[in-house]
């Protein structure tokens, strides 16, 4: 996480609907289309919802859960498939029990203020990807100063990232809001990305572009018939594919924002032939004074460069020169 390169999530969630062998066929789509990590979301219904107060939502959470041993057969196989296994976990029990297998932690954007539950990941001392949906700056801000007073480490760039969110499923075009990236990478020290609930591809592929260095997308094998909501806004493998071939692309398009000569420019001799260097306009002869009539900025840039002229005019000529021979400032006084 962090590096020049993008960093995709694979966010299966809750669309293998409860289904062992739906999460594992998901599990192989999202990695063999190219994901760096594939992530699922781990609860119970009583451990996240107050049965009292929403017990309809209780029960809709249990129908989308699979069981302690499912979890582990599914981080057990990600990892022999080469991508990192990854879960928002929801609860203290299923995090001591998964943490093993765990290389960071990923934050929903509903656990933000969540701070018991944080407290108790930010113990694993592993790094913590935050969604930010709901959230204003400010609650952002004191969300990371209560993980750093809890633990100086998460003060290293390495040990946080944060990824603009808007928590809606779908989410209209105008509320993915990518300018907040600008506004994150502004504010804080910490690798910043995305997480997209939009419809279609575009809004991964602009956040690329703002500079994010995590994407976070939801997968499913087909949205066809399906009534679940996350499937309408997950990509398909052959979408999730193109997308990073295309993020790719995208990031050595950027480049590292420093402007300085490239290699292909350099390789190419365009800095002196494409330059102009000032020449003699006629023949000048030694005792003679430059005046700025007397020379012509032409290509190539051989002996002095035109931006020099200031610097030439007003000398004095210390030997005969020919018009249009290359200058050099040890032919004047």
């Amino acid at each position: 996480m962090g590096s020049d390169d993008v960093y995709v999530i694979a966010e299966i969630g809750g669309n293998h609907e409860g289904n062992f062998e739906q999460a594992r066929k998901l599990m192989h789509l999202a990695i063999d289309a190219g994901a760096d990590s594939v992530k699922f979301q781990i609860y119970s219904g009583n451990t996240l919802v107050n049965a009292n107060e929403d017990p309809g939502r209780v029960k809709h959470f249990d129908r989308f859960a699979l069981s302690d041993s499912d979890y582990i057969a599914l981080a057990v196989e990600c990892a022999k498939l080469g991508a990192d296994f990854n879960a928002s976990i929801w609860n203290e029990r299923q995090i001591d029990l998964l943490d093993p297998y765990m290389s960071f932690y990923k934050i929903g954007s509903g656990d933000l203020t969540a701070y018991p539950l944080l407290k108790h990941i930010v113990q694993k001392q592993k790094p913590i990807i935050l969604s930010t949906g709901l959230s204003d700056l400010e609650e952002i801000q004191e969300t990371i100063k209560y993980i750093c007073d809890l633990n100086k480490n998460y003060l290293d760039r390495s040990m946080v990232s944060i990824l603009q969110c808007t928590s809606m499923y779908p989410i209209p075009n105008l509320d993915a809001n990518l300018n907040v990236i600008r506004t994150l990478q502004n504010k804080f020290n910490y690798p910043i990305g995305y997480s997209d609930h939009t419809e279609g591809v575009s809004a991964v592929e602009h956040a690329v572009a703002l500079g994010a260095k995590i994407i976070e997308v939801h997968f499913t094998d087909n949205r066809e018939g399906k009534e679940f909501r996350d499937h309408k806004v997950s990509f398909t493998s052959k979408e999730l594919r193109s997308f990073i071939s295309k993020a790719k692309n995208i990031v050595e398009l950027m480049g590292d924002g420093i402007k300085i000569p490239t290699k292909s420019e350099i390789k190419s001799g365009h800095i002196k032939s494409f330059r102009r260097a000032l020449y003699p306009a006629r023949d000048i002869h030694s005792g003679e004074v430059i005046e700025e009539a007397d020379l012509l900025a032409l290509r190539p840039l051989h002996g002095i460069c035109a931006s020099d002229i200031g610097l030439l005019v007003g000398k004095k000529a210390r030997i005969d020169i020919s018009r249009l021979a290359p200058l050099d400032f040890d032919y004047f006084e």
